[in-house]
């Protein structure tokens, strides 16, 4: 395919770029005692899940093989890069609370611009410094008014004496952020320096003419299966039937793949569809957690063209996980140029909506059963290659996460999910003027089933242009009433006939604000098609 499907994870490929290796050892008895106690801990009142036959011989033709040695290598979660967010979405005028698994950490710029990010705790007593606001390019937690600069000490605290000095001890944990193409990165840990070899480049996005339309989406699943959902290429033509202009349910059939990398630090391989007989598609996945699908074909002048697909996932906590998605190539369709970004964005937030019930209800399932996914799913050889590769590098580097649902192996999470059933934002928030926090009503409740909550308060420009037509509506319904009663009082047929017609297109701009405002706040409702 020559053109770009803007949500679509694998229409798109360089020449592979070599995965940086670690060292690998035999498995151990520790890290099968990780699967035996997750089998011991389930509840013992319930039955072993067992699939409904016994594998066969026939069977093993055509299921992803199980039986290799399984290794451990030696991994660490927090010396990893995390994409935080879109560098030109992050907020001038408010701090931003973003989360990696567990770790609660804000984002803010500066009176300079530049940008810091502590771990988001006041150390006075604890408050979330994401609910304060910015002065003077200092942070300030609401709570009490102590002030931060930006590495991390306590500059001001309005209720200590005039001749008393700020204890040493009031400053913040800080952590240390990159921009690269327009993604910022955090590094987590603490104990190590940062690694800045590790930050991610793709090579595509530096190419000549290279242009790219990205969003962010935040989901409510785990990002183990976000990934396993995005490097599944044969969902797409069943479960996004008709999305997009390329995706057809007639076009479902057998893949080949082809592994050509596995390292400690990921996999990497080839893949295409049965009826094309090409492996024209690269694909590859890199710790910590970014995904990219290549292509590249040559047009009717004879020049190459590169198109990528690139998916940089965070997780965020049990059950929940933040998606930066950008696709883009150094020759677009000229369809995408028609089309408003907005249009584009929310056509690629009906995608996730439409694997969101499905992917909810694997991750419901995954926590309740409490074993690995060899023991429940059934991967195929010709579909699900690249799910069985990321479950077996679970494997490998599971131990080192807070939690991990490995082929073989699982490590349940220690501390149980908290949720927050009434989020500080909604009030501090608005009190911030804080344009990432959204604001009070339906629209804005803070849920993660909420296309706005999801994507729009991530967006600057789907922002703007929510607040634009809300504007507008507003605007026209006040001018409607208006001409209507001047047509009803002026005399000549002319000006009736003039107020008239312009009190319905204001009527017809209402209509069309509000549709516009709906596609982009409004969740996607599965109709089935008839077959």
């Amino acid at each position: 395919m020559a053109s770009i499907s803007f949500h679509h994870p694998f229409l798109l490929n360089p020449t592979p770029k070599k995965l940086i290796t670690t060292t690998t050892r035999s498995v151990t008895s520790s890290s099968i005692h990780i699967e035996q106690r997750a089998v011991k801990n389930r509840t013992p009142s319930r039955t072993l899940f067992t699939k409904c036959h016994a594998v066969t011989d026939h069977d093993e033709k055509v299921l992803v093989g199980s039986e290799e040695e399984r290794q451990v290598a030696d991994y660490d979660w927090t010396e990893e890069w995390y994409p935080l967010y879109l560098t030109k979405d992050v907020p001038d005028d408010a701090p931003l609370g973003l989360t990696v698994f567990d770790q609660q950490i804000v984002l803010y710029k500066d009176g300079n611009g530049d940008l810091h990010c502590f771990q988001d705790r006041c150390p006075h007593r604890l408050a979330k410094l994401s609910e304060g606001q910015l002065i003077d390019g200092r942070l300030e937690c609401l709570y009490h008014g102590w002030q931060f600069d930006g590495e991390g000490k306590c500059v001001k605290i309005p209720q200590l004496p005039a001749d008393a000095k700020i204890p040493r001890s009031a400053c913040v944990r800080t952590y240390e952020v990159r921009d690269s193409q327009g993604v910022l990165w955090v590094w987590m840990s603490q104990k190590k320096p940062p690694n800045h070899g590790k930050i991610p480049w793709f090579e595509n996005f530096a190419r000549p003419g290279f242009q790219d339309n990205s969003t962010v989406h935040e989901l409510p699943y785990d990002h183990s299966i976000l990934l396993e959902n995005l490097m599944d290429p044969s969902h797409v033509p069943i479960s996004h039937d008709r999305t997009d202009w390329s995706a057809k349910r007639e076009d479902a059939q057998p893949l080949r793949f082809k592994v050509t990398e596995r390292t400690d630090r990921g996999f990497a391989g080839w893949w295409g569809k049965e009826k094309e007989g090409s492996l024209s598609n690269f694909l590859r996945f890199e710790a910590p957690c970014a995904l990219q699908n290549n292509r590249e074909f040559v047009d009717d002048k004879g020049e190459k063209h590169y198109l990528t697909g690139l998916f940089l996932c965070r997780p965020t906590g049990q059950g929940k996980s933040m998606l930066i998605v950008r696709f883009g190539g150094t020759k677009r369709s000229p369809l995408t140029k028609l089309f408003p970004k907005w249009y584009l964005h929310q056509n690629a937030s009906k995608v996730f909506e439409q694997d969101m019930g499905f992917l909810s209800s694997q991750n419901e399932i995954l926590l309740k059963e409490k074993v690995p996914t060899k023991e429940l799913y059934l991967n195929l050889r010709s579909s699900d290659t690249w799910v069985a590769e990321y479950r077996k590098w679970m494997d490998k580097v599971g131990h080192g996460m807070p939690y991990h649902f490995g082929h073989s192996t699982i490590s349940l999470p220690k501390v149980p999910a908290v949720v927050e059933h009434a989020p500080a934002g909604l009030v501090a928030g608005a009190s911030a003027s804080s344009p990432a926090k959204g604001g009070v009503g339906t629209m804005h409740a803070p849920n993660l089933a909420n296309r706005y909550f999801r994507h729009v308060i991530h967006c600057k420009g789907c922002s703007s242009v929510v607040k634009a037509f809300n504007a507008w509506k507003n605007a026209l319904s006040a001018m409607a009433p208006v001409l209507t009663a001047l047509a009803i009082l002026v005399t000549g047929r002319q000006w009736k006939a003039f107020c008239l017609v312009s009190a319905t297109l204001c009527l017809a701009g209402v209509h069309a604000c509000s549709t516009a405002v709906a596609m982009n706040t409004t969740n996607f409702i599965r109709t089935h098609r008839r077959l």
